[in-house]
């Protein structure tokens, strides 16, 4: 079948191997698989994805003695945490493949009959540097400084009578298929290396075997009962036995389409052995191999001995799901390796999705209830703005489609993300509370109709990374009978038609009246903050007029933009005061001349205000959260001025902006009509 026009998309996971639990690296590969699933079923693909274990091997047997059990036993119930983790990443595979399925093993005998009948399989000894580690044999080429290139260890000299697969037969044949087909193997640098590999000399066979006396957990070899199945030999089958292989339905419609999707230790196993074992058994090679770095913690590689092992469950229950999948998606550029700290998680997750997604959500829904009754409303007239506008999002969603399509999701979802600054953008420069002010409704209809689409767009291609969040969205932009109406639960959306159409929330739909889907993360250490005061938790911040951070977190410091303390009750504790008291306040009314972010502190605005003085004030606030900056500029806001200055992450703060508490948010302490900049309020 012609490649260019298979329309069925099979995407699998590496089986992960179960001698021990499942950690970031794992979830990482199966949150990808999971998006390009997702992303493949809203392009209209049939779609199919698999993931499983790999349950044999010398390694299984040495885990499983370790823990006192038979292997399994032992394997039943590490697969089982395997299998637990996908709902908890919200991966919605398809099927689930064992090796010590019934069906697996069967399928596995039949391939390597298939090829022992050809001649490809021979018996032989052979002696060679063996890690146990790997479970494989390595030339003295393959080592470095005398010890396996993956563990660092000096591998076990063995020589032993075992059945080997003629690979090297295959070896001028798999150079020149990669070569005809240069996006076989992906990104290039992979391919590159492979072809290094197989330039560098002669291909070796590969040994399939190991003799029970040594090793009797594994797939018993068909034409020799003494012998059982080199893992590898075993693994890589998963991905036919899974289809039915070879005369499944699933077989004939997905094999086609197939992708693999690997981390690069184990490049040479997928883009060697698999594609030789597929020639000798006469079948076509899979599609496209995805290959991926590594996650590394403190620019170090993972691992148990070293104790820096990133347990997904527990960053999932502190930030979510959709959080998470998003930062490792945007993070690591597909390819490359990537370092996770938490510090990286929550600034990504404050700056993206709080800041960005979030408040643009926040600003068109509370704007479009306060506008238009949050009834979605119809357009008028469209300018030449406005079609900008349009054409960079269609241009925004394109570039997404043939990013994430091209396995460049960390670049797809910064186009995407360009978008979202583009409308927060759009928004400062249209200024929809100055044309309700000016009543000028016809043109603020439709830039609220125009805002309230591009969200809709953003939902339905932010999905494949964040289902949760673009259901809530859909769901909130009154078009949640989409989520679970195409096939398997995907949208009942093709993203490929999503580019030529802008009128998905029609007009008088009924939108929600507010939004909060990413709520700002202390960064503060989770133990540093269970020892804050009850009034200085992200709940009650910014709910009392602020000028600083520093107040709660230093706790003992007093003064301007300190947190106010409040009982149980969730009120600010007071009492009563002498009117002497009140008349030491200098209330003034202050026109915003500037209005940025603190560079230090992502909660923090930073504010240039009039108040008819010889220069403006510089005062600090903490509501980075609620507004954009660009929002504010030209406000006239209620500032306490006679407070003595502070110095706040390094900026220093000449007074404090008043601030009222509501339902969602806060709204900024202002005046009825305009007065001059300076006014008292008495």
């Amino acid at each position: 079948m012609d490649k260019n026009i298979v329309n069925s998309f099979f995407i699998t996971t590496p089986i992960y191997y179960v001698n021990a639990r499942p950690h970031l690296g794992h979830a990482y590969t199966t949150i990808v698989a999971d998006c390009m699933a997702r992303f493949n079923r809203l392009m209209g693909r049939d779609t199919f994805f698999l993931t499983g274990t790999d349950e044999h091997g010398e390694k299984i047997v040495q885990a499983a003695e370790k823990n006192g059990q038979d292997p399994q036993t032992f394997v039943d119930g590490v697969s089982a945490l395997f299998q637990g983790l996908l709902p908890v990443l919200n991966a919605a595979n398809d099927a689930f493949v064992r090796t010590t399925d019934s069906r697996h093993k069967q399928v596995v005998q039949k391939i390597l009959q298939k090829v022992y009948d050809s001649g490809d399989i021979y018996f032989g000894e052979y002696g060679g540097h063996y890690c146990y580690g790997c479970e494989r044999f390595y030339t003295e080429k393959e080592l470095e400084d005398g010890l396996c290139p993956q563990h660092k260890t000096k591998p076990e000299y063995i020589a032993e009578k075992n059945y080997f697969f003629r690979m090297s037969k295959y070896q001028g044949w798999l150079k020149q298929y990669i070569l005809d087909n240069p996006d076989f193997i992906r990104p290039e640098r992979y391919k590159n290396e492979v072809l290094s590999l197989l330039e560098s000399g002669a291909l070796e066979d590969l040994c399939i075997s190991r003799p029970k006396s040594r090793l009797s957990w594994g797939i018993e070899l068909p034409f020799d009962r003494n012998f059982v199945c080199y893992v590898w030999f075993d693994a890589l089958l998963n991905y036919i036995s899974a289809l039915d292989w070879p005369d499944g339905e699933h077989f004939k419609k997905y094999w086609p389409g197939a992708q693999h999707l690997v981390a690069k230790d184990i490049l040479k196993p997928h883009a060697v052995f698999w594609p030789t074992m597929l020639r000798a058994a006469g079948l076509e090679p899979y599609r496209n191999l995805n290959v991926h770095g590594y996650w590394l913690v403190r620019d170090t590689k993972m691992s148990k001995s070293l104790g820096n092992v990133v347990d997904p469950l527990s960053m999932i229950d502190r930030y979510g799901v959709d959080s998470f999948r998003y930062y490792l998606m945007r993070e690591m550029h597909f390819g490359s390796d990537a370092s996770f700290t938490e510090e990286s998680f929550i600034t990504r997750l404050n700056a993206d999705l709080a800041n960005d997604l979030g408040n643009l959500m926040s600003r068109v829904l509370s704007m479009n209830a306060r506008y238009f009754g949050s009834i979605a409303p119809s357009p008028k007239l469209i300018t030449e703005v406005d079609q900008e506008l349009v054409n960079f999002a269609c241009e925004s969603m394109a570039r997404f489609q043939r990013l994430f399509d091209g396995v460049c999701f960390s670049v797809a979802l910064e186009s995407l993300w360009a978008l979202v600054r583009g409308l927060n953008k759009y928004v400062d420069g249209a200024a929809p509370w100055t044309l309700y002010k000016n009543g000028d409704m016809d043109r603020l209809s439709t830039v609220m109709h125009l805002l309230l689409n591009a969200l809709y767009k953003i939902a339905v291609h932010v999905w494949p990374v964040m289902p949760q969040t673009a259901q809530t969205m859909l769901e909130q932009l009154g078009m949640g009978h989409l989520a679970g109406a195409g096939p398997k639960g995907a949208l009942g959306v093709n993203l490929a038609e999503e580019l030529e159409s802008w009128n998905n929330v029609r007009p008088g739909t009924r939108v929600a009246a507010s939004s909060a889907l990413f709520p700002r993360v202390d960064a503060k250490p989770k133990e540093e903050t269970a020892r804050r005061p009850a009034g200085a938790d992200k709940k009650s911040a910014a709910k009392v007029a602020t000028g600083a951070e520093k107040g709660a977190e230093k706790g003992a410091e007093k003064g301007a933009g300190s947190r106010a303390e409040k009982d149980h009750s969730g009120q600010t504790e007071k009492g009563p005061i002498a009117f002497a008291d009140f008349q030491k306040l200098d209330l003034r009314v202050g026109t915003i001349l500037e209005a940025s972010r603190h560079p230090n502190a992502d909660k923090l605005l930073c504010f240039k205000i009039d108040l008819g003085e010889a220069a403006p004030r510089q005062i600090l606030s903490g509501i980075a959260q609620y507004f954009a900056p660009e929002e504010l500029v030209g406000r006239q806001v209620v500032v306490v001025a006679n407070l003595p200055p502070r110095v706040i992450r390094g900026l220093e703060s000449q007074g404090m902006i008043l601030t009222a508490d509501r339902a969602d948010g806060i709204e900024l302490l202002s005046v009825s009509g305009p007065v001059g900049a300076g006014a008292a309020v008495s």
